[in-house]
Protein backbone atom coordinates (compact mmCIF):
# COMPACT_ATOMS: atom_id res chain seq x y z
CA UNK A 1 0.00 0.00 0.00
CA UNK A 2 3.00 2.43 0.52
CA UNK A 3 4.56 1.84 -2.24
CA UNK A 4 0.75 2.65 -3.79
CA UNK A 5 0.75 5.90 -2.40
CA UNK A 6 4.53 6.89 -3.26
CA UNK A 7 3.24 6.22 -7.09
CA UNK A 8 0.19 8.33 -6.26
CA UNK A 9 2.08 11.04 -4.91
CA UNK A 10 4.80 11.31 -7.80
CA UNK A 11 1.69 12.00 -10.41
CA UNK A 12 0.11 14.42 -8.10
CA UNK A 13 3.61 16.18 -8.21
CA UNK A 14 3.67 16.03 -11.87
CA UNK A 15 -0.08 17.75 -12.10
CA UNK A 16 1.34 19.86 -9.60
CA UNK A 17 4.18 21.03 -11.81
CA UNK A 18 1.87 21.94 -14.88
CA UNK A 19 -0.48 23.63 -12.45
CA UNK A 20 2.52 26.08 -11.40
CA UNK A 21 3.64 26.81 -15.62
CA UNK A 22 0.59 27.82 -15.93
CA UNK A 23 -1.02 29.87 -12.90
CA UNK A 24 2.48 30.91 -12.02
CA UNK A 25 2.51 29.91 -8.54
CA UNK A 26 5.92 27.75 -7.61
CA UNK A 27 5.81 24.32 -7.77
CA UNK A 28 7.76 23.74 -4.82
CA UNK A 29 5.05 25.64 -2.95
CA UNK A 30 2.57 22.89 -4.40
CA UNK A 31 4.40 20.15 -3.16
CA UNK A 32 4.34 21.43 0.36
CA UNK A 33 0.67 22.06 0.66
CA UNK A 34 0.67 18.62 -1.35
CA UNK A 35 2.07 17.29 2.13
CA UNK A 36 0.07 19.28 4.36
CA UNK A 37 -2.91 17.89 2.62
CA UNK A 38 -1.80 14.67 3.33
CA UNK A 39 -1.42 15.16 6.48
CA UNK A 40 -4.62 16.79 7.14
CA UNK A 41 -6.70 13.84 6.08
CA UNK A 42 -5.02 11.38 8.67
CA UNK A 43 -1.45 10.92 7.12
CA UNK A 44 0.51 10.77 10.51
CA UNK A 45 4.41 11.62 10.17
CA UNK A 46 6.56 12.51 13.28
CA UNK A 47 9.84 10.88 12.05
CA UNK A 48 12.15 13.79 12.68
CA UNK A 49 15.36 12.22 12.43
CA UNK A 50 14.48 10.59 8.84
CA UNK A 51 13.39 13.97 7.93
CA UNK A 52 16.45 15.58 8.68
CA UNK A 53 18.37 12.94 7.09
CA UNK A 54 16.37 13.16 4.12
CA UNK A 55 16.70 16.82 4.11
CA UNK A 56 20.44 16.71 4.99
CA UNK A 57 20.59 14.30 1.49
CA UNK A 58 18.39 16.05 -0.40
CA UNK A 59 19.82 19.43 0.15
CA UNK A 60 23.42 17.89 -0.75
CA UNK A 61 22.47 16.54 -3.97
CA UNK A 62 20.12 20.46 -4.54
CA UNK A 63 23.76 22.40 -3.91
CA UNK A 64 26.07 20.08 -5.92
CA UNK A 65 23.90 20.34 -9.00
CA UNK A 66 23.33 23.85 -8.29
CA UNK A 67 27.46 24.32 -9.05
CA UNK A 68 27.90 21.97 -11.41
CA UNK A 69 24.99 23.39 -13.93
CA UNK A 70 26.80 26.66 -12.74
CA UNK A 71 28.47 28.68 -16.01
CA UNK A 72 31.14 30.08 -14.44
CA UNK A 73 31.87 31.87 -17.60
CA UNK A 74 28.03 33.69 -17.24
CA UNK A 75 28.54 34.20 -13.88
CA UNK A 76 32.04 35.66 -13.28
CA UNK A 77 31.07 39.23 -14.19
CA UNK A 78 28.93 39.02 -11.17
CA UNK A 79 30.69 36.83 -8.81
CA UNK A 80 31.92 39.24 -6.73
CA UNK A 81 28.28 40.71 -5.70
CA UNK A 82 26.85 37.15 -5.37
CA UNK A 83 29.61 36.19 -2.99
CA UNK A 84 29.02 39.06 -1.13
CA UNK A 85 25.22 38.58 -0.65
CA UNK A 86 25.43 34.93 -0.24
CA UNK A 87 28.17 35.75 3.01
CA UNK A 88 27.53 38.80 4.44
CA UNK A 89 24.19 39.50 2.34
CA UNK A 90 23.23 36.10 5.30
CA UNK A 91 24.58 37.56 8.18
CA UNK A 92 22.99 40.56 7.91
CA UNK A 93 19.88 39.50 7.12
CA UNK A 94 19.85 36.79 10.07
CA UNK A 95 20.96 39.86 12.04
CA UNK A 96 18.81 42.03 11.49
CA UNK A 97 15.59 39.57 11.47
CA UNK A 98 17.17 38.41 15.03
CA UNK A 99 16.69 42.01 16.47
CA UNK A 100 13.57 42.81 14.84
CA UNK A 101 12.34 38.94 16.36
CA UNK A 102 13.62 40.46 19.85
CA UNK A 103 12.80 43.73 20.17
CA UNK A 104 9.84 43.94 18.49
CA UNK A 105 8.04 40.62 18.89
CA UNK A 106 9.48 39.75 22.65
CA UNK A 107 11.70 36.53 21.35
CA UNK A 108 15.03 35.07 23.51
CA UNK A 109 17.79 37.24 21.97
CA UNK A 110 19.38 33.58 21.28
CA UNK A 111 16.14 32.06 19.45
CA UNK A 112 15.51 35.50 17.77
CA UNK A 113 19.05 34.90 16.02
CA UNK A 114 18.70 31.46 15.82
CA UNK A 115 15.84 32.08 13.70
CA UNK A 116 16.92 34.84 11.91
CA UNK A 117 19.90 32.68 10.92
CA UNK A 118 17.71 29.75 9.66
CA UNK A 119 15.36 31.88 7.31
CA UNK A 120 18.98 33.96 6.36
CA UNK A 121 19.56 32.05 3.15
CA UNK A 122 17.63 32.20 -0.09
CA UNK A 123 16.54 28.75 -1.73
CA UNK A 124 18.36 28.07 -4.35
CA UNK A 125 15.29 25.47 -5.95
CA UNK A 126 13.12 27.98 -5.46
CA UNK A 127 14.51 30.98 -7.12
CA UNK A 128 16.10 28.66 -10.15
CA UNK A 129 12.41 26.97 -10.73
CA UNK A 130 11.05 30.15 -10.75
CA UNK A 131 13.45 31.59 -13.22
CA UNK A 132 13.51 28.88 -15.78
CA UNK A 133 9.37 28.12 -15.35
CA UNK A 134 8.54 31.85 -16.12
CA UNK A 135 11.18 32.22 -18.07
CA UNK A 136 12.50 35.38 -16.69
CA UNK A 137 15.60 36.38 -18.55
CA UNK A 138 16.67 39.37 -16.60
CA UNK A 139 18.62 42.28 -17.50
CA UNK A 140 22.16 43.33 -16.72
CA UNK A 141 23.13 39.61 -15.72
CA UNK A 142 20.98 39.53 -12.59
CA UNK A 143 19.65 35.84 -13.44
CA UNK A 144 23.15 34.48 -12.88
CA UNK A 145 23.25 36.70 -10.07
CA UNK A 146 20.46 35.49 -8.40
CA UNK A 147 21.27 31.77 -8.78
CA UNK A 148 25.08 31.97 -8.19
CA UNK A 149 24.03 34.00 -4.45
CA UNK A 150 20.98 31.60 -3.85
CA UNK A 151 23.18 28.27 -5.01
CA UNK A 152 25.73 28.98 -2.61
CA UNK A 153 25.00 31.25 0.49
CA UNK A 154 23.49 28.17 2.76
CA UNK A 155 26.89 27.24 4.13
CA UNK A 156 26.46 31.01 5.65
CA UNK A 157 23.40 30.11 7.31
CA UNK A 158 24.55 26.81 7.95
CA UNK A 159 27.48 27.70 10.24
CA UNK A 160 25.41 30.67 12.00
CA UNK A 161 22.72 28.26 12.54
CA UNK A 162 25.12 26.08 14.60
CA UNK A 163 26.76 29.04 16.52
CA UNK A 164 23.88 29.95 17.85
CA UNK A 165 22.66 26.42 18.37
CA UNK A 166 26.32 25.81 20.23
CA UNK A 167 25.04 29.15 22.20
CA UNK A 168 22.21 28.20 23.13
CA UNK A 169 22.91 25.22 24.40
CA UNK A 170 26.31 26.12 25.94
CA UNK A 171 28.72 24.57 24.26
CA UNK A 172 32.49 25.21 25.00
CA UNK A 173 32.87 25.56 21.02
CA UNK A 174 34.62 29.34 20.20
CA UNK A 175 32.03 31.24 17.74
CA UNK A 176 34.70 32.28 15.72
CA UNK A 177 37.16 29.41 15.89
CA UNK A 178 33.81 27.47 14.77
CA UNK A 179 33.17 29.74 11.67
CA UNK A 180 36.43 29.76 11.15
CA UNK A 181 36.81 26.12 10.01
CA UNK A 182 33.60 25.84 8.73
CA UNK A 183 34.93 27.88 5.67
CA UNK A 184 38.11 27.38 5.66
CA UNK A 185 37.89 23.34 5.45
CA UNK A 186 34.74 24.06 3.59
CA UNK A 187 36.99 25.82 0.97
CA UNK A 188 39.95 23.95 1.31
CA UNK A 189 38.00 20.45 1.01
CA UNK A 190 35.96 21.79 -1.94
CA UNK A 191 39.03 22.37 -4.20
CA UNK A 192 41.33 19.57 -2.95
CA UNK A 193 38.81 16.69 -3.46
CA UNK A 194 37.79 18.61 -6.62
CA UNK A 195 41.25 18.86 -8.37
CA UNK A 196 41.43 14.81 -6.74
CA UNK A 197 38.60 13.61 -8.51
CA UNK A 198 38.93 15.19 -11.86
CA UNK A 199 42.18 12.95 -12.11
CA UNK A 200 40.58 10.04 -11.06
CA UNK A 201 37.96 10.44 -13.87
CA UNK A 202 40.35 10.05 -16.41
CA UNK A 203 41.79 7.04 -15.69
CA UNK A 204 38.47 5.60 -14.36
CA UNK A 205 37.66 2.75 -16.03
CA UNK A 206 34.71 2.74 -16.57
CA UNK A 207 32.11 1.70 -19.50
CA UNK A 208 29.04 0.84 -19.03
CA UNK A 209 26.61 4.01 -19.97
CA UNK A 210 25.49 5.35 -16.52
CA UNK A 211 27.90 4.45 -13.84
CA UNK A 212 29.37 7.26 -14.36
CA UNK A 213 26.54 9.35 -12.13
CA UNK A 214 26.74 6.09 -9.81
CA UNK A 215 30.86 7.56 -9.83
CA UNK A 216 29.57 10.97 -9.25
CA UNK A 217 26.68 10.10 -6.22
CA UNK A 218 29.67 8.51 -4.42
CA UNK A 219 32.09 11.63 -4.36
CA UNK A 220 29.41 13.53 -3.76
CA UNK A 221 28.75 12.04 -0.12
CA UNK A 222 32.57 11.31 0.58
CA UNK A 223 33.04 14.75 0.11
CA UNK A 224 30.43 16.23 2.37
CA UNK A 225 31.31 13.48 4.79
CA UNK A 226 35.07 13.98 4.99
CA UNK A 227 34.51 18.06 5.42
CA UNK A 228 32.01 17.39 8.03
CA UNK A 229 34.40 15.18 9.85
CA UNK A 230 37.18 17.75 10.20
CA UNK A 231 34.67 20.45 10.92
CA UNK A 232 34.19 21.96 7.86
CA UNK A 233 31.40 22.87 5.86
CA UNK A 234 30.03 20.26 3.68
CA UNK A 235 27.56 21.82 1.94
CA UNK A 236 30.22 24.61 0.98
CA UNK A 237 32.82 22.01 -0.46
CA UNK A 238 30.18 20.37 -2.10
CA UNK A 239 29.37 23.57 -4.07
CA UNK A 240 32.61 23.76 -4.68
CA UNK A 241 33.50 20.41 -6.16
CA UNK A 242 30.44 21.37 -8.57
CA UNK A 243 31.30 24.73 -10.10
CA UNK A 244 34.62 22.97 -10.55
CA UNK A 245 33.57 19.59 -12.35
CA UNK A 246 30.75 21.52 -13.76
CA UNK A 247 33.09 23.65 -15.84
CA UNK A 248 35.58 20.84 -16.66
CA UNK A 249 34.78 18.56 -19.75
CA UNK A 250 35.36 14.94 -18.99
CA UNK A 251 34.15 11.56 -20.23
CA UNK A 252 31.24 10.58 -19.13
CA UNK A 253 29.93 14.26 -17.95
CA UNK A 254 26.63 13.98 -20.47
CA UNK A 255 25.58 10.65 -18.32
CA UNK A 256 25.69 12.79 -15.26
CA UNK A 257 23.91 15.63 -16.55
CA UNK A 258 21.11 12.93 -17.60
CA UNK A 259 20.46 11.31 -14.22
CA UNK A 260 20.77 14.34 -11.73
CA UNK A 261 18.26 16.46 -14.29
CA UNK A 262 15.90 13.67 -13.21
CA UNK A 263 17.41 13.05 -9.71
CA UNK A 264 17.31 16.63 -8.34
CA UNK A 265 13.60 16.66 -9.27
CA UNK A 266 12.62 13.55 -7.51
CA UNK A 267 14.51 14.72 -4.25
CA UNK A 268 12.75 18.31 -4.23
CA UNK A 269 9.26 16.86 -4.83
CA UNK A 270 10.20 14.10 -2.03
CA UNK A 271 11.96 17.03 0.23
CA UNK A 272 8.56 19.66 -0.19
CA UNK A 273 6.35 16.75 0.45
CA UNK A 274 7.91 15.39 3.66
CA UNK A 275 8.80 18.42 5.04
CA UNK A 276 4.48 19.16 4.32
CA UNK A 277 3.81 15.98 5.56
CA UNK A 278 5.58 16.40 8.98
CA UNK A 279 3.77 19.73 9.72
CA UNK A 280 0.85 19.08 12.26
CA UNK A 281 -1.40 21.66 10.78
CA UNK A 282 -3.03 22.79 13.75
CA UNK A 283 0.38 24.39 14.98
CA UNK A 284 0.66 25.53 11.45
CA UNK A 285 -2.51 27.79 11.63
CA UNK A 286 -1.57 29.08 15.18
CA UNK A 287 2.44 29.92 13.56
CA UNK A 288 0.92 31.61 10.62
CA UNK A 289 0.12 35.46 12.40
CA UNK A 290 3.67 35.65 13.18
CA UNK A 291 5.34 33.60 10.01
CA UNK A 292 3.39 36.27 8.22
CA UNK A 293 4.67 39.47 10.19
CA UNK A 294 8.16 37.86 9.98
CA UNK A 295 7.92 37.20 6.04
CA UNK A 296 6.49 40.97 5.36
CA UNK A 297 9.46 42.04 7.19
CA UNK A 298 12.16 40.10 5.62
CA UNK A 299 10.86 41.07 2.28
CA UNK A 300 10.32 44.79 3.28
CA UNK A 301 12.95 45.56 5.32
CA UNK A 302 15.61 43.24 6.05
CA UNK A 303 16.27 41.58 2.84
CA UNK A 304 16.19 45.35 0.89
CA UNK A 305 18.06 47.24 3.52
CA UNK A 306 20.95 44.15 2.92
CA UNK A 307 21.07 44.28 -0.60
CA UNK A 308 20.53 48.40 -0.97
CA UNK A 309 23.75 48.66 1.80
CA UNK A 310 26.19 46.02 0.71
CA UNK A 311 25.44 46.73 -3.34
CA UNK A 312 26.28 50.42 -2.82
CA UNK A 313 29.71 50.20 -4.08
CA UNK A 314 28.68 48.20 -7.48
CA UNK A 315 26.46 51.06 -8.38
CA UNK A 316 23.66 48.48 -9.59
CA UNK A 317 20.26 49.89 -11.22
CA UNK A 318 17.40 50.23 -8.77
CA UNK A 319 14.84 48.65 -10.64
CA UNK A 320 17.70 45.88 -10.86
CA UNK A 321 17.47 46.21 -6.94
CA UNK A 322 14.55 45.92 -6.40
CA UNK A 323 13.95 42.57 -7.90
CA UNK A 324 17.03 41.41 -6.21
CA UNK A 325 15.43 42.15 -2.77
CA UNK A 326 12.48 40.20 -3.92
CA UNK A 327 14.53 36.85 -4.92
CA UNK A 328 15.23 36.39 -1.54
CA UNK A 329 12.82 33.29 -1.00
CA UNK A 330 13.36 30.97 1.69
CA UNK A 331 12.72 27.52 1.35
CA UNK A 332 13.73 23.86 2.05
CA UNK A 333 17.47 24.76 3.31
CA UNK A 334 15.69 27.00 6.39
CA UNK A 335 13.32 24.16 7.44
CA UNK A 336 16.17 21.47 7.11
CA UNK A 337 17.79 24.07 9.42
CA UNK A 338 14.82 24.09 11.96
CA UNK A 339 14.43 20.54 11.86
CA UNK A 340 18.40 19.95 12.75
CA UNK A 341 18.05 22.79 15.50
CA UNK A 342 15.05 20.56 17.32
CA UNK A 343 15.99 17.22 16.48
CA UNK A 344 19.19 17.84 19.33
CA UNK A 345 16.48 17.40 22.17
CA UNK A 346 17.01 21.55 23.00
CA UNK A 347 14.08 22.78 24.24
CA UNK A 348 12.93 26.33 22.69
CA UNK A 349 10.51 28.53 24.36
CA UNK A 350 9.11 28.99 20.94
CA UNK A 351 7.43 26.42 18.39
CA UNK A 352 10.65 26.84 15.79
CA UNK A 353 9.34 24.44 13.29
CA UNK A 354 6.16 25.79 12.46
CA UNK A 355 7.12 29.29 12.41
CA UNK A 356 10.43 28.57 9.88
CA UNK A 357 7.93 26.25 7.79
CA UNK A 358 5.25 29.26 7.77
CA UNK A 359 8.09 31.89 6.95
CA UNK A 360 8.97 29.42 3.33
CA UNK A 361 5.31 28.90 2.84
CA UNK A 362 4.68 32.71 2.76
CA UNK A 363 7.74 33.66 0.94
CA UNK A 364 6.99 30.99 -1.69
CA UNK A 365 3.81 32.04 -2.26
CA UNK A 366 3.88 35.77 -2.20
CA UNK A 367 7.34 36.69 -3.43
CA UNK A 368 7.58 33.97 -5.81
CA UNK A 369 4.72 34.97 -7.10
CA UNK A 370 5.20 38.44 -7.22
CA UNK A 371 8.39 37.82 -9.66
CA UNK A 372 7.15 37.79 -12.82
CA UNK A 373 4.42 40.52 -12.13
CA UNK A 374 7.09 42.49 -10.79
CA UNK A 375 9.65 41.56 -13.40
CA UNK A 376 7.37 43.24 -16.15
CA UNK A 377 6.17 46.46 -14.18
CA UNK A 378 10.50 47.48 -13.22
CA UNK A 379 11.20 46.52 -16.97
CA UNK A 380 13.69 43.93 -15.88
CA UNK A 381 12.50 41.64 -18.83
CA UNK A 382 15.09 40.83 -21.82
CA UNK A 383 12.76 39.54 -24.36
CA UNK A 384 15.34 38.81 -26.98
CA UNK A 385 17.04 36.47 -24.94
CA UNK A 386 16.40 33.32 -22.50
CA UNK A 387 16.97 32.02 -19.15
CA UNK A 388 16.41 28.46 -19.77
CA UNK A 389 19.33 27.27 -21.69
CA UNK A 390 22.82 28.25 -23.24
CA UNK A 391 24.95 26.39 -25.57
CA UNK A 392 26.68 24.90 -22.86
CA UNK A 393 23.41 23.27 -21.56
CA UNK A 394 23.27 21.25 -25.29
CA UNK A 395 26.84 20.64 -25.37
CA UNK A 396 26.57 18.79 -22.28
CA UNK A 397 23.40 17.27 -23.50
CA UNK A 398 24.18 16.01 -26.71
CA UNK A 399 27.05 14.78 -29.42
CA UNK A 400 27.47 18.33 -30.59
CA UNK A 401 29.90 21.21 -29.42
CA UNK A 402 30.76 24.65 -30.01
CA UNK A 403 33.90 26.68 -31.35
CA UNK A 404 34.14 30.40 -31.15
CA UNK A 405 36.50 33.13 -33.58
CA UNK A 406 36.46 36.79 -33.85
CA UNK A 407 36.81 38.88 -37.17
CA UNK A 408 40.06 40.36 -36.51
CA UNK A 409 40.64 43.66 -38.86
CA UNK A 410 42.06 42.53 -42.56
CA UNK A 411 40.03 39.35 -42.10
CA UNK A 412 39.52 38.01 -45.79
CA UNK A 413 35.76 37.12 -44.25
CA UNK A 414 34.89 41.23 -43.80
CA UNK A 415 31.73 41.57 -46.05
CA UNK A 416 31.22 38.15 -46.34
CA UNK A 417 27.42 36.75 -46.55
CA UNK A 418 26.57 33.54 -44.45
CA UNK A 419 25.66 32.18 -46.73
CA UNK A 420 28.58 32.61 -48.86
CA UNK A 421 30.96 31.01 -46.43
CA UNK A 422 30.82 27.56 -48.06
CA UNK A 423 31.92 25.21 -45.29
CA UNK A 424 33.59 22.52 -46.56
CA UNK A 425 32.65 20.57 -43.31
CA UNK A 426 29.72 19.43 -41.06
CA UNK A 427 29.58 22.87 -39.15
CA UNK A 428 26.63 25.38 -38.87
CA UNK A 429 27.13 28.83 -38.18
CA UNK A 430 25.17 28.61 -35.08
CA UNK A 431 25.49 32.62 -33.52
CA UNK A 432 27.28 35.51 -34.44
CA UNK A 433 28.17 38.45 -31.33
CA UNK A 434 28.49 41.77 -32.65
CA UNK A 435 28.46 44.67 -30.31
CA UNK A 436 27.47 42.43 -27.11
CA UNK A 437 24.27 42.12 -28.94
CA UNK A 438 23.58 38.59 -30.44
CA UNK A 439 22.59 38.16 -34.28
CA UNK A 440 20.59 35.77 -35.67
CA UNK A 441 23.09 34.20 -38.62
CA UNK A 442 20.10 34.28 -41.38
CA UNK A 443 21.81 33.81 -44.95
CA UNK A 444 21.63 37.29 -46.05
CA UNK A 445 24.07 38.84 -42.83
CA UNK A 446 27.08 40.38 -44.14
CA UNK A 447 30.36 39.49 -41.62
CA UNK A 448 31.72 42.40 -40.40
CA UNK A 449 35.28 43.00 -37.99
CA UNK A 450 35.19 42.27 -34.70
CA UNK A 451 32.22 39.62 -34.82
CA UNK A 452 32.49 36.38 -32.71
CA UNK A 453 31.26 33.72 -34.60
CA UNK A 454 29.92 31.03 -33.24
CA UNK A 455 30.48 27.81 -35.20
CA UNK A 456 28.08 23.97 -34.02
CA UNK A 457 29.02 20.72 -35.33
CA UNK A 458 29.43 17.43 -34.33
CA UNK A 459 31.74 16.89 -30.74
CA UNK A 460 35.68 14.80 -30.89
CA UNK A 461 35.96 13.06 -27.34
CA UNK A 462 39.67 11.75 -26.69
CA UNK A 463 39.05 8.58 -24.83
CA UNK A 464 42.77 7.67 -24.93
CA UNK A 465 45.18 11.09 -24.98
CA UNK A 466 48.19 8.91 -26.57
CA UNK A 467 48.42 11.89 -28.93
CA UNK A 468 48.86 15.04 -26.91
CA UNK A 469 52.20 16.08 -24.83
CA UNK A 470 51.82 18.68 -22.58
CA UNK A 471 54.94 20.82 -20.92
CA UNK A 472 55.91 23.92 -19.54
CA UNK A 473 58.18 26.54 -20.70
CA UNK A 474 60.94 26.74 -18.40
CA UNK A 475 63.42 30.14 -17.61
CA UNK A 476 66.01 29.81 -20.72
CA UNK A 477 64.25 27.36 -22.75
CA UNK A 478 64.58 28.22 -26.63
CA UNK A 479 60.81 28.33 -27.16
CA UNK A 480 60.23 31.57 -24.35
CA UNK A 481 59.52 34.67 -25.92
CA UNK A 482 58.85 33.13 -29.56
CA UNK A 483 56.19 33.55 -32.06
CA UNK A 484 54.94 30.33 -33.14
CA UNK A 485 56.11 30.40 -36.79
CA UNK A 486 59.20 31.21 -35.46
CA UNK A 487 59.70 27.53 -34.12
CA UNK A 488 61.65 24.35 -35.92
CA UNK A 489 59.16 21.80 -35.14
CA UNK A 490 59.27 18.65 -36.34
CA UNK A 491 56.83 18.04 -39.34
CA UNK A 492 54.74 15.17 -37.13
CA UNK A 493 53.80 18.05 -34.25
CA UNK A 494 51.40 20.47 -33.43
CA UNK A 495 51.09 23.78 -30.87
CA UNK A 496 46.94 22.95 -30.72
CA UNK A 497 46.83 24.88 -27.22
CA UNK A 498 48.36 27.04 -24.63
CA UNK A 499 47.65 27.91 -20.83
CA UNK A 500 48.55 30.75 -19.81
CA UNK A 501 48.81 31.31 -15.57
CA UNK A 502 46.02 33.89 -14.88
CA UNK A 503 44.13 33.42 -18.56
CA UNK A 504 41.60 31.28 -20.11
CA UNK A 505 43.01 28.88 -22.97
CA UNK A 506 44.65 30.71 -25.79
CA UNK A 507 44.44 29.03 -29.28
CA UNK A 508 47.72 29.55 -31.29
CA UNK A 509 48.35 31.21 -34.44
CA UNK A 510 51.49 31.96 -36.31
CA UNK A 511 51.61 34.93 -34.31
CA UNK A 512 51.06 33.89 -30.81
CA UNK A 513 53.83 35.10 -28.19
CA UNK A 514 55.29 32.31 -26.14
CA UNK A 515 55.94 33.09 -22.56
CA UNK A 516 57.68 31.32 -20.15
CA UNK A 517 55.69 29.48 -18.07
CA UNK A 518 52.44 29.03 -20.46
CA UNK A 519 51.28 25.29 -20.69
CA UNK A 520 51.41 24.43 -23.97
CA UNK A 521 49.83 21.41 -25.41
CA UNK A 522 51.51 19.40 -28.37
CA UNK A 523 49.64 17.05 -31.06
CA UNK A 524 52.41 14.03 -31.87
CA UNK A 525 51.73 12.25 -34.48
CA UNK A 526 51.75 8.22 -33.62
CA UNK A 527 52.67 7.05 -36.79
CA UNK A 528 56.25 8.79 -37.51
CA UNK A 529 57.80 8.85 -41.17
CA UNK A 530 61.60 6.62 -41.33
CA UNK A 531 62.61 10.17 -42.15
CA UNK A 532 61.30 11.77 -38.49
CA UNK A 533 63.59 10.62 -36.20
Amino acid sequence: MQYFMIGIIFILALFAIHFSNKRGIPALLLFIVLGIVFGAVGIKFEDYEFSYNFSTFALMVIMFYGGFGTNWNMAKPVAKEAIILSSFGVVATALITGLFLHYVLGFKMLEGMLIGSIVGSTDYASVSNILRSKNLNLKYNTAPLLELESGSNDPTAYTMTMVFLALITGSDVSAPVMILFQIAFGIAMGFVLAYIIRKVIKWLPIEADGLYAVFMVSTMLITYSATDLIGGNGYLALYILGIYLGNTEFRGKRDIVFFFDGFTQIIQIGLFFILGLLSDFTKFLHAMPIAFVITVFMAVIARPATVYGLMLPFRLKINQLNIISLAGIRGAAAIAFAILAISGGTEFSIDIYHIVFGICVFSSLIQGSLMPPASKKWDMLDPSDTVLKTFNYYQNKAEIGFLETKIHPNSNLIGTKVKDLNLTFDFIVAKIVRNGKTVVPRGHITIEENDRIVLGGEVYFDEIGHDLIEFTIPKGHPWANKQVKELDLPHDRLIVMVQREGSDFIVPTGNTLLLEDDKVILLNSEHKSENSG
